[in-house]
């Protein structure tokens, strides 16, 4: 059973996830890993979920104010060992609500178009794309997606 708490960026569990997905998107992303990881930082992140089995770290996201009523999906991650086990729908879904209790109306992201299991996760979950925001406008490798909000929980 998968259990999912609430935390912050300080979280020690939440911290060691990270170091995983930043060697996993070393791996796909190569020399583009750079430009990524400085919009990556853990400062600052309020609103954290780790997802635990039989009290064994599995996976983590988080959620960052974007704007007054829209909130960014951050640090999206799963081990590889327990992928395809529905874990990430269940982190992205509470992560939603909790983003919906915050009283936001709308969730985007940012993800890489080498990450393919990401693209088909968010589009499975209602993600539509959107022009690139941010630090990622004029980016090609950069896919940004939003939830609309009467699809948000």
């Amino acid at each position: 059973m998968i259990e999912l708490i609430r935390t912050d960026s300080d979280n020690a569990d939440f911290r060691s996830l990270v170091v995983l997905l930043d060697q996993d998107l070393q791996e796909k992303d190569g020399d583009e890993h750079a430009f990524y990881a400085q919009y990556n930082k853990l400062d600052k992140i309020f609103h954290v979920l780790v997802a635990y089995q039989n009290n064994d770290p599995v996976g983590c996201g988080a959620i960052k104010q974007f704007t007054a009523d829209t909130m960014e999906i951050k640090r999206m991650f799963v081990k590889e060992s327990h992928r395809g086990e529905g874990i990430a729908v269940l982190i992205l879904q509470d992560l939603e609500t909790w983003a919906v209790e915050l009283g936001y109306t709308s969730c985007i992201l940012e993800t890489g178009i080498k990450q393919q299991a990401a693209i088909k996760l968010y589009q499975k979950s209602g993600y539509t794309l959107i022009p690139n925001y941010g630090q990622y406008a004029g980016v090609e490798n950069s896919l940004c997606m939003q939830k609309t909000p009467h699809v948000l929980h």
